[in-house]
């Protein structure tokens, strides 16, 4: 299996690399306009490397022409780029992996699915937190629950950055989303995943550092709230040196999923290649909610 990747400087990349190796997977072009990407050489220090996307998406061509196209392109870049990177993909006749979230807009989700069918090349989404033991244990016991059945669920993910995060691109609106399409997404999608659509969304607090609101799923009762600053970690994840605080609360319970993440983007390319991947379709309700919640808020 042949892949190329865009964004190598990030945070995520160096995971999707790791993954490709470990999935017997050779990286052959990479794309970052950055050149401080030295992580490459610790798995495919063979890869072409490229800082302008035109020149990657005419590498690829070439490499098609040439008859070893890549199989798949993998997209780590900053989420504003997604989509566009997306159908260079298919454009190239490879699969596309892409990181979270899949796009700004449901929209941008729609003509990715237009695209798909027109090309015959599938988009998959890394949704690694349905992959999560603990969380795959908690929607097994929701499906099985009595009908009618409603939850009251309180979520709170806060994970500390420092003052580069907001001065990034992901401090700004137009190509992160904010830290609700940025960081939050993938709790979005586990809610709806586990406890079914969207009947009411409610946006108390937005700030460029913390957000938080209420929704009303069909069997849940959902409090949220994420945040980017270090100072609103709990007193006893500040006394452990720790920066991040995941928790889940189902009728005051808590879901124990502080572990178990090591492993979830290997499993993810491995669901993949194996035909069994998170496709657009079901990355597009949580961005929808995302992109309502934000809109009202626009709009009020």
């Amino acid at each position: 299996m042949r892949f190329a990747l865009t964004g190598a400087a990030g945070y995520v990349a160096p995971k999707h690399m790791q993954a490709i190796k470990e999935c017997g997977g050779e990286l052959v072009a990479i794309l970052d306009p950055h050149d401080s990407v030295g992580v490459i050489d610790s798995y495919f220090p063979n890869a072409e490397f490229f800082t302008d996307a035109e020149r990657l998406d005419r590498h690829l061509y070439r490499l098609k022409q040439k008859g070893i196209p890549i199989d798949y392109l993998s997209i780590c870049s900053p989420n504003y780029l997604h989509d566009a990177h997306c159908r260079m993909g298919l454009r190239n006749n490879a699969h596309v992996i892409c990181e979270k979230p899949l796009g700004m807009t449901p929209d941008n989700i729609q003509m990715l699915q237009e695209m798909e069918k027109e090309t015959g090349k599938n988009i998959y989404t890394i949704l690694q937190l349905r992959l999560h033991p603990s969380i795959i244990a908690l929607k097994q016991k929701i499906d099985v629950a009595p009908v009618g059945t409603k939850y009251l669920v309180d979520l709170t993910y806060i994970t500390s950055r420092g003052n580069w995060y907001l001065r990034s691109w992901k401090g700004v609106y137009g190509k992160s989303g904010g830290i609700a399409l940025n960081i939050g997404i993938h709790f979005f999608d586990m809610l709806l995943w586990i406890f079914g659509p969207v009947e009411y969304s409610k946006l108390f607090w937005k700030y460029d550092d913390y957000m938080c609101g209420k929704l009303n799923l069909e069997k849940a009762e959902v409090m949220w709230e994420l945040s980017t600053d270090g100072n609103r970690l709990p007193d006893e994840i500040k006394k452990l040196d720790q920066r991040a605080y995941r928790s889940i609360q189902i009728n005051e319970k808590e879901v124990e999923f502080t572990s178990g993440f090591t492993d979830l983007h290997k499993q993810s390319y491995q669901h993949i290649i194996d035909g069994q991947g998170f496709r657009a379709v079901e990355a597009q309700p949580s961005i929808e909610l995302v992109y309502n919640m934000m809109q009202k808020t626009e709009n009020n």
